[in-house]
């Protein structure tokens, strides 16, 4: 397990130096830092970050090489160097170049929020045993910047160090931020100049990650992280003087032994836990930190998923959790009205309604729906009060509405209904296909490896999407498909690539069966048909198809624009087929990738909270599982397939479900047509709702339990990659409320279970021992930041890359399957003449229940809206805040309009997320549903337009970074500060720059993954 590292050159042969007397392995092309490091060899290193590669921009790691003194990190590894790394040389540039980054930088470590450990500027000084400045700090003249709602950027603070730069132009790709090295008073800058709340700034927090210093703070830590940093302004300045003229008498040795004893103090009230993200698929993983249950910062780092990497919501969105609505006690209806009442009370009246029910009309009058929030262990006991306790298979969860279809395509065809490979083997690719999938925006910490690929690699990126977000504008070929058409150009590509002698044939012929039944099912999949149905020009097509047959490593990725339609299934295994065809399974750098939209949806499939399927997709009727189950639990598994998600609405709306347990989802808003849903739920006996806050779909509820977030408990998330990951609990449960896990086993225990689970640990041991694919899962080996990608053998080893040897059939062999092609059923006619897309914004998570309660967040992007293409608009005589309606079938809603080149032609888009429940755009989606999962086709809607006569604001603030211009460029560019007048090799009279280094861009030009 490692964190994500920047692309570099691969590792040349093993070679010897020596450094300071001893004999080290390395290997050639390295940066000889890395070799230093390695051997804990203390060097000073300011600039210098293992995840950002070599800046070469502060100078303090001097050292003598061969001789000659140059930078450590600037220096590429090669046989037989001699290293000197304390020499009198060597620390004369040390010292002096840290004098220079200290002229820039106002030192008060005593009275600064950033002294927690980490502060590098810091930490040098004592490496350095720097006693005295001898160029005094001079202010640059800049104001700070407070203008970002989640951090501020100080510029006498800056020491010009460029890790910023480097992390949002080369590892996030955001490409905002550079410096202005031809300025008087060079600084960072973000779009060239502008306030950083008026940039492009996505607010992914990359670059307050990175700083070494106090420069980029987040504001949640102003104030509130120190012993004396809460000080009124004119104190705090009184204190600075007071450290500055202390500095002069004393030297700065004593001065940083004050702020190091004061740091530690702060170690007795500053709690700093390891956590999973809660958001999207990506499973980000960092350390919290908080005060009590001030969170004062998300410090990202070692995670395996995402190293430095977050994006706004993971970095900054979690104000969610102290939201001054969080439920704080259980309420029971009585008539129209909630009372509220005390857990022993809620608790008994559920146990005894579910057994009531269920003595009355059988155990399949209820069912049960697990939440993608909660963790696995909490979804696993879902499926056990369904199939132990309550005795029926009518449970889900909410990959019904989204991911389901893909899982169903990797099934059919190689086995497993999981990504094939890591992040870091999709980052590895040659080529990179996405399909409906708005990466940037859903999955953005993923879209910054696919971007970083693309800059620093020269990966090739393709998008099929019907609208221009980021990955699409940014795209070696963007190609907008007719609505639904997908399934048809991927197989004409399978047939064209057949027809025309490019397939992989070793890899069908060895690793693959039933090509020749799929060949006569894919042949009348011409091109020619292929652009007919299309839309896209035939020639484009051919051209792209001769590409990804010629491609040494072709990854697919797709999300909800090919699983939310009637064919989603169908076209998942289009895709997987196409794969097989061309040989890209089973290799690093290539595969499928159906990237999973929650924190834990892939989990809550995992542990089994599916009508089919327990846990590691174990059928109910496999006599192995059944027999396995039976022994565990002491009961038979039933084999008859229960209830999905969309079955039980319609099952509750005729009667026959009188009970529903929902955990953790907004389905009244988030399942397709709102009105049908909440119809159905006025129809049940009884309901329990299980959330944070008093939802809209807690309204229908009989019973609301409050329950927590994922800080407030420990447990495990399975993310997108498959990578199974601890977090732990940062902060009490708060008073009234309960981790699920608990009150699902006090319900249990109450309908009568013998459950005595005293820590999740227990229930990871369960499901290691009923789960093939879970055997080697423990607490023990997820310990901290370590991780576990299913399958796990008892041993402990997983399985990051699938399929190297075998694919998971009996014979090991993959299967290509003959698909059928389902074209939408909802193509706009007559009376509704548009059509409908939806998806995700990238402030906002889903439906917005949680991100709404972001103040940050909210301020950026405050509500929905409807985007229309200017041809559209022109026709209608819409303009950008004007209020249309729009009306299905189904129902109708009020938004202000955008108009933007992003949608064309007779295309809608609207964001998943409103603060409006009236107004969320599943009013306006049908009943049409995949033919196989039932998952619904939310993206085959037709809907009219109605112009309103009101207009309002812009529905996007000028702070939205939208609105923004980036400023893309190779990285620091640290030749620009060498070409500076005023540039001296520390310890030297002339200008250091040139040949004699191993400048920024060779590793920008040989670069290739790690």
């Amino acid at each position: 397990m490692r964190p994500a590292l920047p692309a570099r050159p691969p590792p040349g042969q093993a070679v010897r130096v020596r450094i300071d007397g001893g004999d080290f392995e390395a290997y050639a092309g390295e940066p000889l830092i890395d070799v230093i490091n390695r051997a804990q060899i203390e060097l000073a290193q300011v600039c210098y970050h293992p995840q950002l590669g070599p800046l070469q921009t502060c100078d303090t790691c001097a050292v003598e090489v061969n001789g000659t003194v140059t930078r450590a990190c600037g220096t590429r590894v090669e046989a037989g160097l001699t290293v000197r790394t304390q020499t009198q040389a060597a620390r004369a540039a040390q010292r002096d170049a840290y004098d220079r980054l200290v002229a820039h930088h106002d030192l008060y470590c005593t009275v600064c929020d950033n002294n927690n450990g980490n502060c590098t500027v810091h930490n040098t000084l004592h490496t350095l045993n720097f006693e005295h400045q001898t160029r005094p700090f001079q202010p640059k003249g800049y104001e700070k910047d407070f203008s970002n709602p989640f951090y501020r950027y100080d510029p006498d603070q800056c020491i010009l160090c460029g890790r910023c730069v480097e992390a949002c132009q080369n590892v996030q790709v955001n490409e905002t931020l550079t410096i202005g090295w031809e300025m008087e008073q060079p600084r960072v800058l973000w779009d060239g100049g502008k306030p950083i709340g008026e940039s492009s700034c996505v607010s992914c927090g990359h670059c307050v990650t990175v700083c070494p210093c106090n420069a980029l703070m987040e504001t949640s830590m102003l104030g509130e992280a120190g012993l004396m940093t809460a000080l009124p302004l004119p104190v705090f300045n009184a204190a600075v003087g007071v450290v500055k003229g202390v500095e002069a008498a004393t030297g700065l040795g004593l001065i940083t032994h004050v702020s190091e004893v004061e740091a530690a103090a702060r170690d007795r009230y500053i709690k700093k836990t390891k956590t999973v993200c809660t958001y999207c698929g990506v499973g980000c993983s960092f350390e919290v930190w908080t005060k009590d249950r001030h969170i004062l910062k998300v410090e990202p780092g070692p995670g395996p998923a995402n190293g430095i990497s977050t994006c706004v919501k993971g970095k900054f969105g979690w104000d969610y959790v102290n939201a001054g609505d969080r439920l704080i006690t259980p309420l029971i209806r009585e008539g129209d009205r909630f009372r509220e009442a005390s857990w022993d009370e809620a608790l008994d009246l559920i146990a005894w309604r579910l057994n009531e029910i269920k003595a009355q009309h059988g155990p399949d009058a209820l069912a049960m729906i697990a939440s993608s929030k909660c963790t696995n262990e909490e979804a696993f006991l879902v499926q056990k009060i369904a199939r132990q306790v309550i005795g029926t298979n009518n449970v889900d969860n909410c990959s019904r509405y989204c991911q389901s279809p893909a899982t169903m395509g990797l099934f059919r065809t190689v086995g497993h209904g999981g990504d094939s490979g890591t992040i870091a083997d999709l980052e590895a690719s040659d080529l990179i296909i996405g399909i409906g999938t708005n990466t940037a925006e859903s999955h953005p910490v993923i879209a910054a490896r696919i971007k970083r690929a693309q800059k620093l690699r020269g990966t090739k990126i393709v998008v099929f999407d019907l609208r221009e977000h980021e990955l699409a504008r940014r795209a070696d070929t963007f190609l907008r498909p007719r609505p639904g058409t997908d399934f048809v150009w991927l197989t004409a590509f399978s047939k064209y690539i057949l027809d025309h002698d490019l397939a992989d044939w070793a890899f069908l012929r060895e690793r693959v069966n039933g090509l020749e039944a799929y060949r006569e099912s894919i042949a009348a999949y011409t091109m020619e048909y292929a652009a007919e149905e299309t839309g896209i020009a035939q020639a484009a097509l051919e051209k792209l198809a001769r590409e990804v047959a010629a491609s040494p490593g072709v990854s697919i990725c797709w999300a909800m624009g090919v699983t939310q339609q009637c064919g989603g299934s169908e076209t998942s295994t289009a895709i997987a087929n196409l794969l097989l065809v061309t040989g890209n399974f089973g290799k690093p750098g290539c595969g499928a990738y159906p990237l999973r939209g929650h924190n834990n949806v892939q989990g809550a499939s995992d542990m089994g909270a599916m009508p089919d399927r327990v846990t590691g997709y174990q059928k109910v009727d496999d006599p192995v599982a059944v027999e396995r189950y039976r022994r565990e639990w002491g009961v038979t598994l039933r084999p008859e397939r229960g209830l999905d998600n969309t079955q039980m609405v319609d099952a509750a709306l005729k009667g026959q479900l009188k009970a529903l347990w929902l955990t953790g989802e907004e389905m009244s808003l988030t399942d397709s047509d709102s009105n049908h849903v909440e119809a159905s739920y006025e129809r049940l006996e009884f309901f329990v709702v299980q959330d944070l806050y008093f939802t809209n779909t807690a309204r229908f509820a009989d019973v609301v339990l409050p329950g927590s977030p994922s800080l407030e408990k420990e447990g495990t998330f399975t993310n997108t990659e498959r990578r199974i990951q601890r977090l732990y609990q940062a902060m009490p449960p708060l008073r009234g409320t309960k981790p699920d896990w608990e009150i699902y086993q006090a319900v249990a225990q109450r309908m009568g279970a013998q459950w005595n689970y005293a820590h999740p640990s227990e229930i990871m041991d369960e499901i290691a021992r009923l789960t093939p694919i879970f055997a080697g899962v423990n607490y023990e080996r997820l310990g901290g930041f370590g991780s576990l990608v299913w399958p796990v053998d008892a041993d402990g080893t997983d399985m990051p890359l699938l399929y190297r040897e075998r694919f998971n059939f009996p014979d090991g062999k993959a299967r290509l399957y003959p698909a059928v092609y389902q074209p939408r059923v909802q193509a706009p006619n007559h009376e509704f003449d548009l059509h409908l897309n939806s998806g995700r914004m990238l402030e906002h998570f889903h439906e917005g229940n949680m991100t709404f309660r972001v103040p940050g967040v909210a301020a950026q992007s405050p509500d929905a809206f409807v985007e229309l293409s200017p041809e559209l608009a022109a026709e209608r005589r819409v303009q950008s805040g004007q209020y249309v309606r729009v009306i299905s079938a189904s129902g109708a809603i009020r938004l202000r309009a955008v108009v933007t080149g992003r949608v064309s032609g007779n295309e809608l888009y609207i964001p998943m997320n409103s603060r409006s429940a009236e107004d969320a755009v599943n009013r306006l989606t049908g009943q049409n549903k995949d033919t196989v999962t039932n998952t619904p086709a939310y993206k085959d809607t037709r809907v009219r337009l109605e112009v309103l006569p009101e207009t309002g604001p812009h529905p996007l603030p000028k702070t939205n970074p939208r609105w923004g211009h980036p400023t893309p460029q190779r990285g620091v560019e640290v030749e620009r500060k060498w070409a500076r007048p005023d540039y001296v090799f520390p310890g030297g009279e002339l200008p250091m720059h040139g040949a004699s280094l191993n400048r920024r861009s060779d590793r920008l030009s040989t670069a290739s993954d790690d």
